[in-house]
């Protein structure tokens, strides 16, 4: 036993670990992201409005994943996280390659769901696993190393997606995706061991009762840091998601841009921004707190968050496609910094047989704001500012569907493209001004922080 809790804590495990982990994120957000590029094509060929893209992107994916992530989460604290990290992948992956095969928008809306259900395991797996593996600080740094896999899944899944839509259809990138994250499923059964709860903490061997969920909504009712990082992370989620899922639309119709081009600029803006805010939110954070205060971990989300919507308004104000990318890449950065330290503070906030209800509490409710209401609200607000500013009558009667998408590639003063352009526009700069909320958040839950952090051996979080 001595020597298997050796291995897992050995350089060349946790190497290992962290690569099949990145690989793991790397087709999660690829499944996601690529219906954000092929949302302008399905649009046509479905006859959807933005608010039906909005459900697509938003409730559809968040409802189920929301309604089992506590199940999964009080799972995940008594069963195998391994198999539970595997099943999770083969279910979502069959998901996205059935989207390939839908006919309605109700067909869609149900794969959608499905694949909800299975991402809603990895999120609390892996927090989890990675509380038992590194110590308190290198949490966010091994997080970060994993969450790099956000933007390296959706920059693949936007080009890849982009390109094999516009060579063979918006049903073939879905196949295209979904099917190799069967094989990746398997190779995580096969590869990876599971540690026993709290060993990077040195907790005793002996496993501790597992706390029942009324326990461990005491803790969290007693450590208001977890309170906030938890409502500030959600928060900040809402708007992240929403830009997200529309910035390729966004992109498709201020620039006149085409499926593939737009999926491509997409996904270079989105791997250059999670990139860097994911890398400079982990490792910075990590560096100031061992150096300086652990409050960084709080204050460096705070501060980011305040500045992301002055940048974002910037970005989507600029004059040219050149100057937009460029500012839309150091908003995004801006953004993600608080990414990385809200997984870490979850994980150091809570004792091991708590962690992944914790990080599955986390993903609920960023799950409802961000996935489940970001896009919906964005395509909600995108369908009335556009009626706003339409003269040719009702704006989703005569530009419903593609006819929207269709005018802006031919031509730029079409009463469609122009009324869809200012819609996505003005919806997108409303909802980035939620970051401001967000950072109080993470500034409140400083105050408390370095009171409520988990000592192992104190017998209590």
């Amino acid at each position: 036993m001595q020597d298997h809790d050796e291995r897992l804590l050995s350089p060349g495990y946790r190497r290992l670990f962290l690569g099949m982990s990145f690989l793991v994120w790397v087709f999660n957000f690829a499944d996601r992201s690529i219906l954000a590029v092929l949302a302008q094509p399905i649009k046509h060929s479905l006859a959807l409005s933005d608010f039906q893209l909005g459900i697509l992107q938003g409730v559809a994916f968040a409802f189920l994943y929301a309604l089992l992530g506590l199940p999964i989460g009080r799972l995940v604290e008594r069963s195998s996280r391994v198999k539970i990290m595997s099943a999770a992948i083969l279910i979502w992956s069959l998901m996205t390659a059935a989207c390939g095969l839908v006919g309605s928008f109700g067909q869609l809306l149900l794969c959608r769901m499905g694949v909800g259900m299975g991402e809603a395991g990895v999120q609390p797996v892996t927090s989890s696993l990675v509380g038992d593996h590194f110590p308190p600080e290198r949490r966010a740094s091994a997080m970060a190393v994993i969450l790099l896999g956000t933007p390296v899944g959706t920059f693949v899944g936007a080009t890849l997606g982009g390109a094999i839509a516009a060579h063979w259809g918006w049903r073939a990138a879905f196949f295209v995706l979904g099917v190799p994250g069967l094989l990746v499923g398997l190779l995580v059964l096969l590869i990876l061991r599971e540690p026993r709860r709290g060993l990077a903490d040195k907790a005793p061997r002996e496993p501790a009762p597992l706390p029942n969920f009324g326990a461990f909504l005491r803790v969290v009712a007693r450590k208001p840091a977890l309170m906030f990082v938890i409502l500030g992370g959600a928060l900040a989620g809402f708007g992240m998601t929403a830009i997200s899922q529309f910035l390729a639309v966004y992109l498709a119709r201020i620039y006149q841009l085409p499926v593939q081009q737009a999926g491509a600029l997409y996904g270079t803006i989105s791997a250059i921004a999670l990139s860097c805010g994911l890398l400079i939110g982990s490792f910075g954070t990590d560096w100031l707190s061992r150096r300086g205060d652990r409050r960084w971990s709080a204050w460096g989300p705070a501060i980011a968050l305040a500045l992301a919507p002055l940048l974002y308004w910037v970005a989507f104000n600029a004059p040219s496609i050149l100057w937009g990318s460029v500012m839309l890449c150091i908003s995004g950065a801006m953004l993600l910094i608080y990414y990385g330290p809200t997984f870490a503070m979850i994980q150091n906030l809570l004792e091991p047989r708590m962690r992944a209800t914790g990080a599955a509490l986390f993903a609920i409710l960023f799950t409802i704001f961000g996935s489940g209401l970001g896009p919906v609200a964005v395509g909600w607000m995108s369908d009335r500012f556009a009626g706003s500013v339409f003269a040719g009558g009702d704006y989703l009667a005569v530009c419903r569907g593609g006819k929207a998408a269709l005018a802006a590639a031919k031509a730029i003063d079409d009463p469609c493209a122009v009324a869809a352009t200012y819609g996505i526009k003005s919806a997108l700069i409303g909802a980035v001004c939620v970051f401001f909320l967000a950072s109080v958040c993470f500034l409140i839950a400083s105050r408390t922080l370095r009171r409520d952090f988990y000592v192992a051996g104190e017998g209590k979080a």
